[in-house]
């Protein structure tokens, strides 16, 4: 009786310290003017709730938010962190509506409004090229910086998945590597004898890069670190042979498109560099290419531009002539071709359009003014810019939408471990306006702060883009229709087990009537997988919307490359998303950086609604009997863009034996655009 007695004392201490340190501004007094009892309890709850979303627990957090509501329905910190809870759990509508109420109490200022604005424009993610959008320059790396030179004659430009990029200088025959800060991290001259005037380079399928010579006649082959391994192609005319080769482009078999400028054609070469023929001369059909420059391969159409003419030609990939895409005279000096989506990007002069694949539609998206330009290249980069090389200006553009400029990066405090305080960790996500992760930043892209003072010792703990493991949940269809496909299912299970090579954890979830998880562990556990081990019966109703959530809700503390790999034949029954709504879902699993991808096990295209998920999540469709296989859907997941950073410092706040709610401030800075974040935590109670 006595402890109880003790134990009660000291949690009406407890509650007592609690009320005292309370961080509300909506705080019941009474006549005493102390805070009464409801305040006390409203913190507690609150403290719980706080603790749960770190744990990754967000429906428990909503709960506790809601319960300190019910003691203080007017506090507008509660408010902000059940908008939070409601936000990552992916119901984006009722998360607005807290956040909506505390700001109109005056609550956040201009840091919480762009926060609605942005997750209110972006309810829907489109990280496509958008043809109708200008681009305007967001910085540059410059071939100088004052006095110094760094490169000559930028012509091509090649997107690293980390945010670098790789820059071809025409005019000091070299290859470098630059950070997404402008920083040269790697150089290289390429062979013994150097570079001959270098014009285009592109990423074959194995991950080399390929980069053509114009006055070296030859294609030099680099690894994906920029080692040299060789090269193919001679001067001449025969098959095999060039003369001035410009722009380079491959297709799905990994055959190689050069044109060859002084030969007024193009040169296709196998993946290892042995010529098989070239086409791009007179036919009935076609006057034949004049001076061929731009080139690009889009679903087994070979796209061909020419300088003289101002045209856009098609061709198959046997190099049959099909027909134009753009006619004559349509551009005045066009350059390189890239494929973007399902639009080619093409720079002519001082501007770079998107043309439509299938119509041949032209639409402007960048214009460098009325200054001496020459653009070459345009690409898009891991973070949504447009990189566009120029030749006479000496400098590669990045170029971003005017609305990103504006609002700038979404920046979220995602998790605070105190467990260790005063050394604190935080893992941040930044973002553009448009849902993209911002990768490649570092160090120098950070200021941490906590109640507005800058921190002791930050350091900057890595980048999850970096990671090389993914844990991923297989949902397995058991429809009746799906069921029909018993052997294309194992076999696809069974190779994407193969494919995680024994890393990273996997998980199994049959979506029946209702979902059921069958399986947590390594990968080698499911490499003899057998649906008839199942305990999911199969139905002729599937709960497809439960299933993805159930998967989902095993990734939200996983590696943070993690996906959902969804089997299937491809359809869905009537009541697959009867709870929850596809942008519900798909909220959810953006705002948990989720990708969704989908595995066929019947040839045709999946549902609508299976496809708006995978292409709202970064997720891709797969045939389960792909000429490739399905062991690369791994490396796509892994090769994800993921903008998770890891910073740490040493906390001075006081923690009250670990009752003070301890504020935590982050600003991150990328070139002309910015972004913050405001949180808080609690310490470990002493």
């Amino acid at each position: 009786m006595r402890r109880f007695l003790l134990a009660a004392v000291c949690a009406l201490v407890a509650m007592a310290v609690s009320a005292q340190r309370t961080p509300f501004t909506s705080v019941a007094v009474n006549a005493s003017g102390t805070q009464t009892a409801e305040s006390a309890l409203a913190f507690q709850e609150f403290r719980r709730g706080v603790q749960a979303y770190y744990r990754g627990a967000y429906n428990d957090a909503i709960l506790q938010f809601e319960r300190a509501l019910s003691y203080l329905p007017d506090e507008n910190l509660i408010l902000d962190w059940l908008g939070k809870s409601y936000y990552s759990s992916g119901i984006e509508g009722v998360a607005l509506r807290q956040w909506q109420i505390a700001s109109d109490n005056g609550y956040g200022g201009l840091l919480l409004k762009n926060q609605i604005e942005i997750v209110r424009a972006r309810r829907i993610t489109d990280n496509a090229y958008q043809t109708s959008v200008t681009y305007t320059e967001a910085g540059s790396f410059p071939g100088r910086n004052g006095g110094a030179f760094i490169f000559s004659q930028p012509v091509s430009v090649l997107p690293e998945d980390d945010g670098s990029v790789w820059v071809l200088a025409y005019g000091s025959n070299e290859m470098l590597k630059i950070d997404v800060n402008g920083l040269v991290v790697n150089r290289t001259n390429g062979s013994l004898t150097g570079f001959d005037r270098p014009m285009d380079m592109i990423r074959a399928a194995d991950g080399r890069i390929l980069v053509s010579e114009s006055a070296g006649d030859r294609i030099s082959v680099f690894n994906g670190r920029g080692g040299y391994e060789g090269s193919f192609g001679g001067k001449g005319i025969g098959v095999g042979q060039m003369v001035g080769p410009q722009y380079l482009a491959s297709d799905e078999a990994g055959n190689i498109y050069v044109t060859d400028f002084g030969n007024a054609r193009v040169d296709v070469f196998d993946k290892d560099g042995n010529g098989l023929f070239y086409f791009g001369g007179a036919s009935a059909e076609f006057a034949g290419l004049k001076a061929p420059t731009g080139i690009a391969c889009v679903d087994g159409t070979v796209f061909v531009a020419d300088a003289v003419t101002g045209a856009v030609y098609r061709f198959d990939t046997a190099g049959n002539y099909i027909g134009l895409l753009c006619k004559e005279k349509t551009f005045v000096r066009p350059e390189s071709l890239k494929p973007w989506g399902g639009y080619i990007v093409i720079c002519d002069k001082n501007r770079v359009y998107s043309i439509d694949a299938d119509t041949g539609t032209v639409f402007e998206n960048v214009s460098t003014g009325n200054a001496p330009s020459w653009v070459t290249c345009a690409v898009p980069d891991a973070n949504g810019n447009v990189l566009v090389s120029d030749v006479v200006s000496n400098e590669v553009y990045v170029m971003s939408k005017m609305s990103e400029l504006i609002g700038g990066l979404f920046v979220q405090i995602e998790r605070v471990d105190a467990s260790a305080f005063p050394q604190v960790t935080l893992e941040v996500k930044v973002e553009n306006r448009r849902r993209q992760s911002m990768v490649g930043l570092k160090e120098v892209n950070f200021f941490v702060t906590e109640n507005k003072s800058p921190v002791l010792d930050a350091k900057f703990e890595g980048a999850a883009s970096a990671n090389d493991v993914a844990d991923i949940t297989l949902v397995i269809d058991r429809s009746v229709s799906a069921a029909r496909h018993a052997e294309a299912t194992e076999a696809a299970v069974r190779e994407i087990a193969a494919a995680m090579q024994g890393r990273g954890t996997v998980r199994v979830v049959s979506a029946g009537a209702m979902p059921v998880l069958e399986y947590v562990g390594p990968p080698d556990g499911i490499e003899k997988f057998s649906l008839s081990a199942l305990k999911n019966p199969v139905s002729a109703s599937v709960s497809l919307d439960g299933a993805i959530r159930l998967a989902a809700n095993g990734l939200i503390t996983a590696e943070k490359k993690r996906a959902i790999i969804y089997v299937t034949d491809g359809g869905v029954s009537q009541d697959a998303f009867a709870t929850y709504s596809l942008s519900d879902l798909s909220a959810y699993l953006n705002n948990n950086a989720v990708a969704m991808a989908v595995v066929m096990t019947a040839q045709g295209a999946p549902a609508r609604e299976v496809t708006y998920l995978s292409d709202h999540t970064n997720g891709g469709s797969y045939y389960v009997y792909r000429s490739q296989g399905l062991g690369g859907i791994v490396q796509d997941i892994i090769a994800i863009p993921n903008g998770m950073y890891r910073l740490s410092y040493t906390s001075q706040l006081k923690t009250e034996f670990g009752q003070s709610y301890l504020p935590v401030e982050v600003e991150t800075y990328l070139m002309n655009r910015s972004g913050r974040a405001e949180t808080g935590y609690f310490a470990p109670l002493e």
